[in-house]
């Protein structure tokens, strides 16, 4: 059996505000308010949310259950064994195992939905070590705490008259946590990815790399395509097919890898390690830590990504969580969730 590193257990990588909540909404909002006192929400809780609000398909994820599989390799640089002592970025071929995803528990949900687009990715490093990476096409999270992602979950829950989320319960959630406002925001004006591959995914989460030396360094990454960022025009929202994600992904494979250059943006003097609603500066310099390249992607029924409990916390020497409470939260939801598909509830 393989070795790994695994700090607490996993919810598969979050849930994006549905609909982007509307421009409209958001600017009748306030834009701060004291965030009342919450009992701690527990794993199974989040998990029974999830369920609740899209349903339950036995043997399938509870979040980000509409994925693609695929495989390829990641090289690393030594300007990212520089930060990290890492096997990652030892400069030899990592085999990698990945899976492409939308946010959210609806199987049927169309591709050209207003949330959010997942990359995970499991690193097979040598002497059986594992490393783990769940990402985000938008650079930040919804939540601080899991209780508030947990309410943005149970306030998502459609209708029954109309099979959509209540716009006035979502407000009331929004105003009762306004910490989910800046991705509200932000999702309110960010088109989708024209494809898997014309798309940016970010760590989200604020990490540790740990050098030859002991030293630590706060880092976040973003995982940008050689092939350029390119989002779907507005008029095809509406137009584009209802699966056209894995379709692109497989014409685009048929005619060569696919390849996305991994940036690593060092924490300064005064960054939040701790909380993913919170961006840094774009402005900030990064150095190109390896690149990942895709080579091969097939439909996830049976293959390789299906089985595969993507735990955030699974990692290597030479790379470290911080002590978000969102990152740490995700281990043990991971875990309950994985551990219900795998007796196919």
């Amino acid at each position: 059996m393989p070795s790994f590193s695994r700090r607490p257990a996993a919810l598969h990588p979050p849930l994006a505000l549905p609909l982007a909540l509307g421009i409209a909404l958001l600017a009748a909002l306030p834009q701060a308010r004291a965030q009342t006192a919450e009992p701690a929400v527990q794993p199974d809780e989040v998990v029974q949310s999830l369920e609740t609000t899209f349903g339950v398909h036995p043997g399938q994820r509870r979040n980000h259950i509409k994925g693609t599989c695929a495989s390829g390799s990641f090289v690393g640089t030594p300007a990212g064994a520089a930060l990290s002592r890492s096997a990652l970025f030892s400069g030899e071929p990592v085999p990698v195992v990945a899976r492409f995803s939308l946010a959210g528990g609806n199987p049927q949900v169309p591709d050209a939905a207003r949330s959010a687009r997942g990359m995970a990715l499991e690193f097979r490093l040598p002497q059986g070590e594992r490393q783990h990476m769940t990402m985000l096409d938008i650079p930040i999270f919804g939540a601080a705490h899991p209780e508030t992602f947990n309410a943005m979950i149970q306030a998502a829950r459609p209708d029954p008259a109309t099979g959509k989320p209540d716009p006035a319960r979502l407000a009331a959630a929004l105003k009762a946590h306004p910490e989910a406002l800046a991705q509200a925001d932000y999702m309110a004006g960010h088109l989708p990815p024209a494809s898997y591959g014309h798309a940016t995914f970010y760590s989200i989460h604020t990490f540790r790399f740990i050098d030859a030396q002991q030293t630590p360094h706060l880092v976040k990454w973003r995982f940008v395509p050689q092939d350029g960022p390119l989002p779907l025009e507005a008029a095809e929202l509406a137009s584009a097919p209802h699966d056209f994600l894995q379709e692109r992904l497989l014409t685009r494979l048929a005619q060569g890898p696919l390849r996305w250059d991994m940036w690593v943006i060092l924490g300064e003097p005064g960054d939040v390690p701790d909380n993913p609603t919170l961006a840094w500066p774009e402005s900030r310099p990064h150095q190109v830590a390896g690149t990942l390249s895709i080579s091969a992607a097939t439909p996830q029924a049976g293959a390789e990504c299906e089985k595969i409990n993507f735990d955030p916390l699974v990692m290597a020497d030479g790379i470290a969580p911080t002590d978000d409470p969102i990152l740490l939260f995700r281990s043990p939801a991971y875990a309950l969730s994985f551990s219900r598909r795998l007796t196919g509830q």
